[in-house]
């Protein structure tokens, strides 16, 4: 029994020590299962021609803003200040956040832009778009059926970019290579002075 035991602390003990491990499992599966979902999201919500990352189609309103949209009959011109700049910002996050979370450039505040990203698709899911009103939607945990879109599915999501807010990138990463160039290293004093970017 002792040498199981010694046995599974030596290989565990190794796994524990592994930073790298987890990290980059989180940003690998993350590309995997949700960077093509947001960006075909996103490319829905932009205007025609280049300037159409500045000036969203109807549909990113009708996505966003479902009910206030319908209130303007789909004449978008008539929203406020405020539902233009959360429609263009919600188009860019689609595409910038999943980017800087896969490159692992600003990991932990991309992570946490996007827990709050997928937040606000929800509240709108179930609230905006009516998922509130059909069965399944919403789901519950602790139950039989582990495929609800918005308890089950995003509690996961939110878990893996979670390990990475908790954890960072992991070492194959932009993160960690610009904390190498920017470091202190010693002098003769033993004083640090940072390196030049």
């Amino acid at each position: 029994m002792t040498a199981l035991v010694s046995m599974h602390t030596a290989l565990f003990s190794r796994i524990e020590r592994a930073d790298w491990l987890l990290p980059t499992l989180a940003r690998f599966l993350f590309a995997a299962i949700l960077l093509v979902y947001y960006w075909k999201s996103g490319l829905t919500k932009l205007g025609d021609g280049l300037l159409g990352l500045f000036s969203p189609a109807v549909g990113a309103y009708a996505q966003i803003f479902p009910k206030a949209t319908e209130a303007v009959t789909y004449d978008v011109t008539k929203l406020s200040l405020f539902h233009h700049l959360t429609v263009l910002a919600g188009t860019w996050a689609e595409f910038i956040l999943p980017i800087l979370i896969i490159a692992g450039l600003l990991s932990r505040l991309a992570s946490l832009g996007m827990i709050g990203f997928i937040a606000v698709q929800s509240l709108t899911d179930l609230y905006g778009h009516g998922g509130i009103e059909h069965e399944g939607t919403l789901g519950a945990w602790f139950d039989k059926a582990p495929d609800a879109i918005i308890l089950d599915q995003r509690a996961l999501w939110v878990f893996l970019l979670l390990v990475i807010v908790v954890k960072g990138a992991g070492p194959l990463s932009l993160d960690r290579a610009l904390s190498r160039a920017v470091a202190p290293f010693p002098t003769s004093r033993g004083r640090g002075h940072r390196a030049p970017l």
